[in-house]
């Protein structure tokens, strides 16, 4: 075999002849890993934590599906009807909607990276682990950042709001929707009417509620949205969902200094999904099987109807908390208006170790569950019910997985 690679590369020049002789003079000093030469064994879970949760049928279906390129005009349309899907469920018409390339967390890099310039003043709701994350990112770019701070559990009035409103003036005021770690469902309404009357925008995410909690974008004065495809939308992680209204458009377009992040130039982004009306340039290669996966998540949800969503989740989850209460479980949240409908939080049980109650319940039932975040760990148990997942059949299977847990944990009686 060397002799002919020689001959050969005598033929093609001495560029050639220089990686022949290369190729043979080195050995390799890595094998291939034993582990892959064996098939993928992936076990069978219901995910029923805060996320990511199982995939719908078809949407898994989708993800079996050939890849063409990213940017054939066959994948343009699949974005453009990615965009509306996102509008539907957003309930906006904003033009600049689109997907970013990454977990939900990108969406919120995108909305800040691209808001924020050095010496903005940025205030941030802190009721859990994802403002803590929107204030150390606004800290980074720069911006004077102003941290209204909650213990787990709690929420932001329109007064405490509006003081905050006064007293630091900020372009920006970032809320979390569905507080995950915790809990909490903050309430919208006239949230955005309060930040415009002090020139601020509005900034929510709702990775954790889109598609389990009522939000209307438009309607609500939401300036910047953004949620994630792993949880309710039954999608893999991998792409975020965001849209921007007229107002933080213009403060993207009249920016003094370009984002940090390139990857995440709203500007580029725009360009890409179609929504500035010129020829669409190259930015970066999307993750063209989970934007079919997103598509075919959006179409379910689209098909089922918002309104429905909504009402399943709310139902399935009050039937859910009242099962816990039948076990002598403490809903986290105390206010029922304010219990998210996606992820129910749990105080953990007197005497027990929250980590035995998740690992008995994964070990013998093949049910996630899943502790606190952030600032809620050690205080919480977490239940997600989750698009497809959220059933009666499901939150049957959980309480009673839960129920033996109990049983058969280690208690500390002291």
């Amino acid at each position: 075999m060397f002799r002919t690679l020689t001959s050969a590369s005598v033929a093609l020049g001495p560029r050639v002849a220089g990686w022949v002789r290369t190729m043979a003079s080195h050995q390799l000093l890595v094998a291939p890993p034993e582990a892959l030469l064996k098939p993928l064994s992936v076990p069978s879970r219901l995910l029923l934590g805060p996320g990511p949760s199982n995939l719908a049928p078809r949407v898994l279906a989708a993800g079996g599906l050939q890849m063409i390129g990213h940017m054939h005009q066959e994948m343009y349309q699949i974005m453009d009807e990615i965009k509306q899907g996102i509008q539907y469920v957003f309930q906006t018409r904003n033009r600049l909607t689109l997907a970013v390339s990454g977990s939900g967390h990108s969406g919120l890099e995108a909305a800040l990276f691209n808001i924020l310039e050095p010496g903005d003043s940025f205030l941030v709701g802190v009721n859990g682990i994802w403002g803590q994350r929107a204030a150390e990112i606004g800290e980074r770019i720069g911006a004077r950042t102003h941290q209204m701070t909650k213990e787990p559990g709690g929420y932001y009035t329109k007064q405490e709001v509006e003081e905050c409103l006064v007293q630091h003036k900020p372009v920006l005021l970032f809320l979390t929707q569905g507080e995950s770690s915790s809990g909490v469902l903050q309430p919208l309404d006239g949230y955005g009417d309060l930040c415009h009357r002090y020139q601020c925008l509005l900034l929510v995410d709702c990775v954790a509620s889109l598609g389990g909690a009522p939000i209307h974008m438009d309607q609500q004065g939401i300036d910047i949205l953004y949620s994630g495809s792993q949880k309710v939308l039954n999608a893999p992680p991998g792409t975020a969902l965001i849209s921007f209204s007229d107002k933080a458009k213009n403060k993207i377009y009249t920016r003094k200094s370009k984002p940090y992040s390139f990857y995440l130039d709203m500007t580029w982004l725009a360009n890409f999904w179609g929504c500035d009306d010129k020829p669409r340039m190259y930015h970066h290669t999307t993750p063209v099987i989970s934007l079919y996966s997103l598509r075919e998540s959006l179409a379910l949800i689209a098909e089922e109807g918002l309104e429905n969503s909504w009402r399943r989740h709310r139902e399935v989850t009050a039937y859910l908390q009242g099962r816990l209460q039948g076990l002598g479980l403490q809903l986290f949240v105390k206010d029922p208006a304010l219990r998210l409908p996606t992820v129910t939080t749990v105080a953990v049980p007197a005497g027990y170790d929250w980590r035995d109650i998740v690992k008995y319940l994964i070990d013998h039932f093949s049910i996630e569950i899943t502790g606190g975040l952030g600032p809620s760990v050690g205080k919480v148990l977490r239940i997600g019910l989750l698009g497809c997942n959220a059933t009666r059949e499901n939150v049957d299977r959980v309480t009673e997985a839960l129920q033996e847990a109990l049983q058969r944990c280690p208690k500390n009686k002291l």
